[in-house]
């Protein structure tokens, strides 16, 4: 298999990785999301210090999340320029 068609077959690859990993981060931000609402709920209600602060916790939980998701999303971006350009050479 000549070089360009390799490299192609190789992004594809970790694009498939990288759709997974986004898949199953996406499916954890969700839950996280759900149990944040949880905790802002709880801590409105309650005014306890401990709530505010299982909110604060899962506050930054979802941020993290939210990273995580935006980051796979550059990756695989970033990628998918990679094989077009390749794609475009190779004719």
């Amino acid at each position: 298999m000549p070089f360009l068609e390799r490299r192609i077959f190789r992004i594809n690859e970790r694009l498939g990785h990288l759709a997974e990993e986004e898949r199953l981060v996406a499916a954890e931000l969700e839950v996280h999301r759900h149990l944040d609402d949880d905790a802002r709920r709880d801590a409105a209600v309650s005014e306890h210090p401990i709530d505010r602060e299982d909110a604060r916790e899962t506050a930054a939980d979802v941020a993290r999340f939210e990273r995580l998701v935006a980051g796979i999303v550059r990756k695989r971006q970033r990628l998918e320029a990679s094989r077009d350009r390749l794609l475009a050479r190779l004719g």
